[in-house]
């Protein structure tokens, strides 16, 4: 499956080659060559079902038996297998899997409810889905009944005893002969990877990567910081992080430790028992790790640096970090661009604490005003960006027109300014995303739900800022004439659409009117002032 890049992309390609970012390696050679160089690390994959430790070496050999699986099962090379699972040894083997016979990886995140998941197999088309019979307190059974008719979807593969009367389960997928296992030719420019996120439409968005612009963030990561460490990793399944930091320790080597969940307790916990020296997460993951550590229970000395992103990071928590001797700074990205600038642990505090670090090998950055003319040093822009670790467009072609320039630079929608020494400060955001605990979540969608509510006759939705998630989402409403509102009959209202908990409201403003522009657009900026200024609940 090869995308079309978007019209009028011109990018560095034939630079990239020779800059060592871009060859003719896919990633089912990447993870070959990971299994033979470094075969004997480990992989600690912990969660509720109980730990599970393997090497790299078998985990490849298990999932050369799963690849045979997915082609006895139909699956070819260009299919898309949909991997609706938490963070665990059969994710990480069915991403392995997927690359090895030339399929495309379709991470969603596992918290997602119906509706998400409906729209994402339906836009994407995915002919494979894999799924847990249950995660901790989720009947995944339940939410796929919910699905509705899928009409591309021919195989459902089933983690757990319990499946529905079509699917398989998935040790018979599993446990195939590797010998039937048939390699297709696989180009690197081939697309491995389609990931959708929140953008600022209702809708989620396909991103799609090849072999080349998803190992390109993999190399350019190890110019920066070491590649073999012992790592603790903890981003939320379906996330482009979470993909990444698989497709480190599966190529790269070292010690890592997966969880399936954030537990503070429990990740402290394995720093000490496993010496973790390096981890990364949203604001609220070193917060709450942190407090773990200042109830003296715990050791986490070994813990040398935290890369914290995914949402805005108070220069205080960097602080606070340092006085344990826990380097941690800032990075930016997302799933079209993963790593755009970044911190890095030998950086001074006010450039850890107050910037999101200079930008990553291999990339570009342009600030553009509102007329698309660049702006100089200490000048607010939009930031457009492009590097070998771009994504090549969405899936529906449509969305691409607005999102490149001329050039292949990417508009990223947020707002930032470079400094003097080069270090990149996200100031604003031009789009209407809320960041919470690292989840994306589309205002647009959230405004769409609380519409359909008929005690309200305007909604918008903004960030609120939070010290632990970085974001909540605040909504903030116009009611009909003569109704009442509270927060208990919006929870009730979300959770009957089906749509994942993260996108309730927690917060709620009644007002009489929305402040607007001359135009008549809904001035978000004065709402996220109100939001922060006005006691609520």
């Amino acid at each position: 499956m090869t995308a079309p890049v978007p019209a009028d992309d011109t990018r560095p390609v034939e630079q990239w080659y020779r800059e060592g970012y871009y060859s003719d390696r896919t990633i089912a050679d990447h993870f070959r060559i990971g299994a033979e160089e470094n075969g004997s690390s480990a992989l600690h994959f912990v969660g509720g079902s109980g730990p599970v430790t393997m090497s790299l070496h078998d985990l490849y050999g298990r999932s050369r038996a799963a690849a045979a699986g997915f082609q006895a099962a139909g699956i070819g090379s260009g299919d898309i297998v949909a991997i609706w699972l938490p963070n665990g040894v059969e994710a990480a083997i069915s991403y392995q899997a997927a690359a090895l016979i030339g399929a495309v990886a379709l991470p969603i995140v596992h918290l997602y409810g119906p509706a998400e998941v409906g729209y994402i197999l339906r836009q994407s088309r995915a002919r494979m889905l894999i799924m847990p019979d249950t995660w901790r307190s989720i009947d995944y059974l339940e939410r796929y009944e919910a699905l509705g008719a899928l009409t591309d979807l021919e195989q459902v593969v089933v983690v757990g005893p319990s499946k529905p009367a079509s699917a398989i389960f998935w040790d018979r997928i599993a446990s195939h002969d590797v010998d039937r296992l048939k390699v297709p030719q696989i180009r690197a420019n081939d697309v491995c990877l389609l990931i959708y996120t929140s953008g600022t439409t209702a809708e989620p968005k396909g991103v799609q990567h090849t072999h080349n612009t998803l190992f390109a963030e993999v190399i350019a990561n190890g110019q920066i910081r070491a590649d073999t460490r012992n790592r603790l990793d903890s981003f939320p399944a379906g996330h482009i992080a979470s993909v990444l930091n698989l497709l480190r320790m599966c190529t790269k080597g070292g010690t890592t430790v997966v969880m399936d969940r954030w537990d503070a307790a429990v990740a402290a916990q394995h720093v000490a028992d496993y010496g973790i020296d390096s981890t990364a997460g949203a604001p609220f993951y070193l917060a709450s790790l942190l407090d773990e550590a200042e109830a003296g229970a715990i050791d986490v000395t070994s813990l040398g640096d935290f890369l914290v992103g995914a949402a805005s990071v108070p220069p205080a928590l960097v602080e606070r970090a340092d006085a344990f001797g826990i380097r941690s700074f800032r990075a930016y990205g997302s799933s079209e661009h993963p790593t755009i600038s970044t911190g890095r642990r030998e950086d001074p505090f006010d450039k850890r604490a107050f910037t999101d670090g200079r930008l990553c090998p291999g990339t570009e950055v342009r600030l553009l005003d509102d007329n698309d003319v660049d702006v100089g040093v200490g000048v607010d822009g939009e930031i457009v960006s492009r590097g070998p670790e771009l994504f090549i467009g969405y899936t529906d072609s449509r969305l691409d027109e607005a999102s490149f320039l001329p050039g292949g630079w990417f508009r990223t929608g947020d707002i930032g300014r470079f400094d003097e020494d080069g270090f990149l400060t996200i100031t604003d955001r031009k789009k209407d995303i809320i960041i919470r605990g690292g989840e994306n979540i589309a205002s647009k969608e959230v405004e769409d739900i609380l519409a359909r509510l008929p005690a309200v006759s305007e909604a918008a939705v903004v960030a609120k800022p939070d010290d632990r998630l970085g974001e909540r989402v605040a909504a903030v409403v116009r009611l009909a004439s003569g109704a009442e509102l509270d927060l208990a009959e919006i929870r009730d209202h979300f959770v009957a659409t089906g749509v994942a908990k993260q996108k309730i409201p927690e917060c709620l403003v009644v007002v009489d009117e929305l402040p607007r522009t001359a135009s008549g657009k809904v001035r978000k900026s004065d709402l996220r002032h109100l939001v922060v200024e006005q006691d609520y609940g």
